[in-house]
């Protein structure tokens, strides 16, 4: 296998698909070595039917918004890899969702996924429909007319959908609602992130936050560091960034900056109990405004308008909103104010140019989304089980099995990742250890 060849070869085939050529180069940056040890994969023809979705689904959604307007959307579904379990990942409503983009968070969910241990395949979805700003009663009808179309593609044994940007608890409900009245099944665990009176399993909202700074925590003590003490900047203000936030102060950290796409709150003291609660009224206003957070608490929080997290002076860097958010220049400046970690918490949330950057930095700590927020996912998991099982654990079970899979992601990082020189290429482990499971589980299922 040639790394070059094959993307010149995926370009052609998919021009102006940024981010999915993007999420594919890295991995087969990282395993290409690897993959060359293995004849057998190579005959099987492995890469060049890994890197296509198995189905994409397209469909248009129409809906009526208050004012009695008809209103169109697009909506879509991709199934990219069912080697190792049905195809599992989320659903984002997002105004810049694109085909790309969804087969790009396929991709990486698949090797995430695979990375958990749980027996889950890569899919993802979403729409170009743009929550900002709509009423309860708009993002309702929207979800009932998105699941109208998606519903006889998705099952609990075939396709597990689960919230992502713009798809919150709120929203599961409208489309798990919806689902049960067409397909007449009932708490069948079809989509996942529910609340607790549906079916949910506790700790879901804070999973990917938790998960994340667990993971974080692996990698700093790997490194002989702690986090107590540490100062911490988080990008955006949803449930993943409010679960790192909550997880990172009990872990003794201060979170220092959250940011929105109107600019930075930086709070000098460290975020308060009261303000991580806020965060959740800010997420359910649909305003996207991370200033809601500055007219609140004006004594302890500092608004700057246009500016990033990356701005403010931090020891970790935790990016939690979206892809490509942290670029070169953002990475220059915070090695500059003296930051040593970027663990990426949003899916592919740091540009090439930034890791790149970050990995030429001497004793800097690097980590990549696929690893570091596999607990969303893996708590996903853990809701599919208890619904099968109809029984519900109590917060310390889901809580210790989310622990034992980000330190088993770790030590598969760690396994894969492992240089001559004793420090660990994380994105390299990752993306090896991801790799290898689902090659060979393709492998033996012959050539389908």
């Amino acid at each position: 296998m040639k790394t070059a060849e094959i993307m010149q070869r995926l370009a052609a085939k998919h021009p102006g698909e940024a981010e999915y050529l993007q999420a594919v180069e890295e991995v087969l940056n990282s395993i290409e070595e690897v993959y060359n040890q293995h004849p057998e994969f190579e005959k099987a023809q492995i890469i060049e039917r890994m890197v296509e979705p198995d189905r994409i689904f397209t469909f248009r959604v129409t809906w009526v918004d208050d004012k009695g307007q008809v209103q169109t959307n697009l909506g879509y579904r991709v199934q990219f890899n069912s080697a190792i379990g049905p195809y599992k990942g989320g659903l984002r409503f997002h105004k810049a969702v694109t085909p790309s983009m969804l087969k790009f968070l396929g991709f990486e969910q698949t090797f995430k996924n695979a990375l958990t241990t749980l027996p889950m395949g890569g899919g993802k979805g979403g729409s170009d429909f743009d929550p900002v700003g709509k009423s309860d009663a708009e993002i309702m009808r929207f979800c009932q007319a998105f699941m109208l179309e998606l519903w006889r593609c998705i099952g609990p044994d075939q396709d597990i959908p689960a919230g992502d940007v713009g798809v919150g608890g709120r929203e599961i409900g409208f489309l798990n609602g919806m689902y049960q009245k067409l397909s007449r099944q009932y708490h069948t665990g079809v989509l996942t992130g529910k609340g607790m009176t549906l079916g949910g399993s506790v700790l879901r909202p804070e999973a990917t936050g938790f998960g994340a700074l667990y993971f974080t925590q692996h990698v700093l003590h790997t490194a002989g560091k702690d986090i107590k003490g540490c100062r911490v900047a988080l990008s955006g203000f949803g449930n993943v960034a409010w679960g790192a936030a909550i997880k990172a102060t009990q872990l003794g950290a201060k979170v220092v900056a959250i940011s929105g796409p109107d600019g930075v709150c930086e709070i000098k003291d460290g975020i308060t109990q009261e303000m991580i609660d806020y965060m959740l009224v800010m997420r359910a206003s649909n305003r996207n405004k991370v200033q809601d957070m500055a007219d609140k608490f004006p004594a302890q929080a500092q608004f700057t308008a246009g500016k990033k997290a990356w701005s403010v002076k931090c020891d970790i860097a935790l990016p939690c909103a979206f892809q490509n958010e942290l670029s070169e220049d953002d990475a220059k400046e915070l090695v500059k104010n003296g930051t040593w970690c970027c663990c990426e918490v949003s899916n592919m949330g740091c540009q090439p140019g930034a890791i790149h950057y970050f990995q030429s930095q001497k004793g800097f700590l690097f980590a990549p989304g696929k690893a570091v927020n596999a607990g969303g996912v893996a708590t996903s998991g853990l809701e599919m089980t208890q619904n099968a099982e109809h029984i519900s654990w109590d917060e310390k079970e889901v809580d210790e099995r989310l622990h034992t899979i980000m330190r088993s992601i770790h030590e598969q990082c760690v396994t894969y990742g492992k240089q001559a020189d004793g420090t660990i290429d994380y994105v390299k482990g990752a993306n090896i250890a991801g790799f290898m499971k689902v090659a060979t589980a393709m492998l033996e299922q012959g050539i389908i």
